[in-house]
């Protein structure tokens, strides 16, 4: 079909109640990627802080990693195509 994203998997966006933490890894991540400011708050260009927010409490089961994951480290994978209707578009290509 014209003008749709080439995708392998359509992954369901999950949400929890729990303040979910960062991993450390994930963390460090973020800082590499300049989206971290100094005061450790989490800059997504393009997102307000409202999504932000809701974001943060939001896990998808990956379908490249084989584990839950925060919404906001899929967002920033290079496999993350889109978010629409409540599923995230995923090219599915290994990771490194």
């Amino acid at each position: 079909m014209a003008g749709e994203l080439e995708r392998k998997y359509d992954v369901k966006i999950l949400s929890t109640e729990e303040k979910v933490k960062f991993p450390d890894a994930l963390k460090e991540q973020l800082k590499e990627l300049g989206l971290i400011d100094d005061k450790g708050k989490l800059k997504l260009k393009g997102v307000s802080p409202k999504m932000l927010i809701r974001m943060k409490q939001e896990y998808v089961k990956c379908p490249v990693l084989k584990d839950d994951i925060q919404f906001v480290q899929c967002f920033i994978c290079p496999n993350f195509q889109s978010r629409v209707m409540g599923e995230v578009l995923c090219k599915g290509d290994p990771l490194k």
